[in-house]
């Protein structure tokens, strides 16, 4: 079936020469998904099949798309954020790599939406998601496009949580492969990657020196637990606030002080949520904030902070830097939010370093051809990636930075493999 879609809808093709630059700059550092791509080129393991990527327009997603075009696919590609695309590497994509890509950096919700219209207009075979945007509008508004899926990637904690949820119901229409669940993905991505681009962000944002300051991280699943590492590593005191038992305990036990976030929130310099609910910071929260409180978050959606609230407190806002707004109080305090509440670190800086979007994108590549070959073996449920190719990732992975590792002797393997050999 042909596209329907327009070809594009970017700013300004002519800002694609920098973004070209730019590309080829981050795919130095991702030498695992060259490694793919190469094999890609050769193998053409998605010959034919259309791909709807909704996904953040970065350099690394360039290379992702890039290599998925290497391995025959039609891929298209739109925002997943209004506020993490890179509108030279949007025009890169388009001018020097013939990819329809639908992305304005600041594009307003109804242009957003439309984007994500045009993707789903190309009829894919394939979805491929930050936030499962996509596979919510084939489930509520194109159910009849349904029966051409083949599956889709997840590649985010908010999107997996919302695919399992659908699962559950009985409603999820295709297989789905939970790319954030690799090893390769979430202790890498989302621990070393979110935690040092999160903290760039609110520098870059605020220009604030984080030693000394109270430094509040709300969920210490793998992204807070690396949030929390990297503002301590800056000098913050670091405090976590969590719902689950087993997760505060453990924040506890790494030297961190656990509290509510209403005690937090009396306390607290700056915030950062990450854990894809909603009203982590709730207005309650807010009203016993400190003057100059800086609000965060590096959760997918910007629903964790409740910014109707805040707006509804403030008697006067405005611009105080790029990327932050300034609200003032009632009574005269201040409180400062970055980049909309949207994430953090693609709404005020960069998102993740290249080389550890090489491990994500690699799933992301491998998991693609992973489903067009067992398409028909797949039920309609969520699946982790296959552990043969987070294996093989993590192989590429250490090969590219010259690291040997052993492997088992034959004993071995057939001693682990027994039971009846005694001590």
């Amino acid at each position: 079936m042909a596209t329907t879609a327009p070809r594009h809808d970017v700013k300004d093709l002519a800002l694609a020469p920098g973004g070209v630059v730019r590309v080829e700059w981050a795919d130095r550092q991702m030498p695992v998904l060259a490694a793919i791509r190469e094999r890609f080129e050769r193998d053409r393991p998605l010959e034919g099949v259309r791909i709807s990527a909704c996904l953040h327009v970065t350099t690394e997603t360039a290379n992702l798309a890039r290599t998925l075009k290497a391995g025959g696919a039609d891929v298209v590609l739109c925002a997943s954020n209004p506020l993490s695309t890179q509108d030279d590497v949007a025009a890169a994509l388009v001018g020097e790599h013939g990819i329809p890509v639908f992305a304005i950096r600041g594009e307003d919700d109804d242009t957003y939406y439309a984007h994500i219209a045009a993707a789903v207009d190309h009829h894919p075979q394939l979805t491929m998601d930050d936030g499962a945007d996509v596979i919510g509008v084939l489930h509520k508004d194109r159910r009849e496009q349904l029966g051409e899926i083949l599956g889709g990637t997840e590649e985010t904690t908010t999107g997996v949580i919302r695919l399992r949820a659908l699962e559950a119901e009985g409603e999820l229409a295709f297989p789905i492969v939970a790319v954030n669940e690799a090893s390769t993905k979430h202790l890498f991505d989302n621990r070393y990657g979110t935690g040092q681009s999160t903290i760039d962000g609110i520098i870059r944002a605020t220009n604030i020196l984080l030693a000394g300051r109270r430094f509040v991280v709300s969920g210490y699943g793998w992204t807070g637990r690396g949030v929390a590492m990297r503002a301590r590593g800056m000098g913050a005191h670091v405090i976590v606030t969590e719902v689950d038992p087993v997760r505060a305990l453990e924040a506890l036990m790494d030297g961190y002080e656990v509290m509510t976030i209403e005690r937090a929130a009396e306390v607290g310099d700056v915030f950062c949520t990450a854990t894809g609910d909603k009203n982590v910071i709730s207005r309650a929260a807010m009203e016993r904030m400190k003057d100059g409180a800086i609000l965060s978050n590096t959760g997918h959606f910007n629903v964790e902070i409740e910014i109707p609230a805040l707006r509804e407190l403030a008697v006067a806002t405005r611009v105080a830097r790029p990327n932050v707004e300034e609200f003032e109080l009632q009574d005269g305090r201040r409180l400062y939010l970055i980049g909309e509440g949207r994430l953090v670190n693609l709404a005020a800086a960069e998102g993740h370093p290249a080389s550890v979007m090489d491990m994500s994108f690699a799933n992301q590549a491998l998991s693609a051809e992973f489903l067009v070959a067992h398409a028909d073996e797949l039920e309609r449920q969520v699946y982790d990636v296959p552990e043969e190719i987070d294996r093989e990732i993590a192989r590429l992975k250490l090969e590219s930075m010259g690291v040997e590792i052993d492997r088992l002797t034959e004993e071995q393997a057939r001693y682990l493999s027994s039971w009846d050999e005694g001590t």
